[in-house]
């Protein structure tokens, strides 16, 4: 089985893991812009030692070019864990990111997220550029 066919997709308004993606539809070429990743933006997902978001990866695809290339990949590594018990540790990550990052021609983001228990996820978003 190919990695394509392990990835799953849903609306995010209706399913806890689906990544989302936030930016503008349109941004200047060459300039810096934001891009918000997070997950369960509408319903929230768990984060706890059994149940958690590991990472969030962020793409861009080029209109028309054959590669995708890697913005970033952010981990997400405290659920609670500690030595007195699980989830009774002293810090949570939240999964959530900021990146910023400058495109100089249209294309289409792509995250992907790995929950722990339900894998891997993915959404896109067309960005133009002007």
């Amino acid at each position: 089985m190919g990695l394509g066919e392990q990835l799953q997709s849903a609306d995010w308004k209706a399913e806890k893991h689906v990544p989302v993606i936030d930016c503008p539809d349109v941004v200047k070429a060459d300039q810096i812009f934001k891009v918000e990743l997070s997950v369960g933006k509408e319903i929230a997902h768990p984060n706890s030692v059994e149940h958690h978001i590991r990472w969030i990866a962020l793409y861009f695809h080029p209109d028309g070019d054959k590669f995708t290339y890697q913005v970033g990949l952010f981990e997400f590594n405290a659920h609670g864990e500690s030595v007195k018990g699980v989830d009774q540790g002293p810090v949570y990550t939240h999964h959530a990111v900021t990146a910023q990052m400058q495109v100089n021609q249209p294309g289409t983001l792509h995250s992907m997220s790995l929950c722990n228990i339900h894998g891997l996820w993915e959404d896109s978003r067309k960005i133009a550029v002007e």
